[in-house]
């Protein structure tokens, strides 16, 4: 009697495991274990964000400076398909989104070109509002990637 009540508990707790195992398993995020890293999506379209800080005594200065600086230059990028500003006022934020054929077409331009670009940029900028420092702050940079 003592040998069966002994058995019995081997086997409630062996049961008890084996519950555990399956609701830990089951539990786990197997979709996140069979998705791919977004490297891998280098031929699709992708969209350039950035957030910046626009005082809306500056936002003049910061359309015309994006109208003769930057946009010039955009187009006569490899791969890149558009672009939109926005302007937040209660914010005073810009959110520039930049549509690229592809990350790598945009990833390719080298950050020493984009760095000129950006210099000229505050340069216009700071010479329109006769100020020393870039008033545009960066907030934010990333990227979104078209979905569907």
């Amino acid at each position: 009697m003592k040998l069966n009540l002994n058995l019995k508990r081997k086997f409630q707790r062996f049961c008890l495991a084996l519950i555990c195992l399956l609701v830990l398993i089951s539990q786990s995020d197997i979709p996140n274990l069979k998705a791919l890293p977004m490297d891998n999506y280098q031929d699709e379209m992708v969209i350039e964000e950035l957030r910046l800080k626009v005082p809306a005594d500056a936002k003049a200065a910061w359309l015309n400076a994006e109208k003769e600086i930057w946009e010039p230059w955009l187009f006569s990028q490899d791969g890149f398909l558009g672009r939109q500003l926005f302007w937040d006022k209660e914010k005073e934020e810009a959110l520039i989104l930049v549509n690229w054929k592809s990350k790598q077409l945009w990833k390719s331009i080298p950050i020493s070109e984009v760095n000129v670009v950006q210099q000229k940029f505050e340069n216009k900028v700071k010479t329109t509002l006769n100020t020393r420092e870039n008033p545009f702050e960066l907030i934010y940079e990333g990227e979104l990637d078209k979905q569907g």
